[in-house]
């Protein structure tokens, strides 16, 4: 199920909940300042263009959520941004990023991991991208992350030489250059 815009605040304590048992686990080990600025994030996320989130649902709850906005013409600043602009060069964030949507968030609760949770919510957010162009980034050092894009056919954007940092960027494998 996709949500659109400020709609989905309604869940934003069970959102904050997920968020905080995924993310507080290795290897992203953030702590309670870092979630309560995930849920102060969310709402000012709810009023990007183009924001969705994506949710997973059972009797439990949410078992998952991912959320996802249209990239603006130029990259926002701070988290990792900065990186994201350093590895792929000023003309390639405008070829691939730029209009595209951002998948900026993707929680699955430990319960729920194996069970094609994480797929269908990404699968689910590429399907409502314009002209299925999606992209996420994620931590280099998030091994079972970036191994998890990889076996979902999601492209990995190769960093300009000597530009290699913390981050990777992936296509969705429907992106018009994935695997370009």
């Amino acid at each position: 199920m996709i949500c659109y815009g400020p709609a989905v605040l309604d869940l934003a304590e069970e959102l904050v909940d997920t968020y905080a048992e995924v993310f507080s686990a290795p290897p992203w080990n953030e702590d309670e300042e870092t979630i309560h600025q995930f849920s102060l994030r969310l709402q000012a996320d709810t009023r990007r263009t183009g924001f969705r989130t994506a949710l997973a649902q059972s009797a439990a709850g949410i078992d998952g959520f991912a959320t996802a906005w249209l990239t603006g013409r130029t990259l926002p600043e701070g988290r990792a941004y900065a990186q994201v602009a350093a590895q792929l060069g000023a003309e390639r964030v405008r070829e691939l990023l730029v209009g595209a949507l951002e998948i900026d968030e993707l929680a699955v609760r430990q319960y729920a991991r194996g069970q094609g949770t994480g797929r269908a919510l990404l699968a689910e957010l590429a399907a409502d991208a314009p002209r299925s162009r999606a992209w996420v980034l994620t931590a280099r050092k998030a091994a079972d992350t970036v191994a998890t894009y990889r076996r979902l056919g999601w492209h990995e954007v190769a960093p300009l030489p000597g530009t290699a940092n913390g981050v990777l960027v992936f296509l969705a494998p429907d992106h018009p250059a994935a695997g370009a």
